[in-house]
């Protein structure tokens, strides 16, 4: 019971050091360019709309679904150890293929061309 006083002791007492320390370690000079509104990399004294590129957003979608893909493809080593291990890899494969067929399906239709 001991260790566990200390240990909750030791880690309310690093918060709180690191929760001060943040209020004093920042520079509180704000100017104009800190003021000033910015997204995007957008000129905040523009017109607020600024037509967006549609191709651009599909391809980003595009990039984290390929990216989510390799999340779940990522406990697949750990799959062998599994009492059937060949279910673990068929279901992979299918996820695979899917993924492949979606990605042959949008090179044909037209949605990889960044130009036209």
């Amino acid at each position: 019971m001991n260790l566990i006083m200390t240990i909750i002791a030791i880690t309310v007492a690093l918060s709180t050091l690191l929760a001060i320390v943040s209020f004093w370690l920042p520079q509180m000079t704000p100017d104009h360019e800190k003021l000033s509104p910015y997204e995007c990399g957008f000129d905040p004294l523009g017109s607020a709309r600024l037509p967006f590129s549609l191709r651009f957003f599909l391809i980003a979608i595009l990039f984290l679904l390929f990216d989510l893909e390799i999340a779940l493809l990522l406990p697949l080593p750990w799959g062998d150890q599994l009492s059937s291990p060949l279910l673990t890899f068929f279901w992979a494969s299918v996820v695979l293929v899917l993924l492949t067929l979606g990605l042959i399906y949008e090179w044909t239709q037209g949605g990889l061309e960044w130009a036209e």
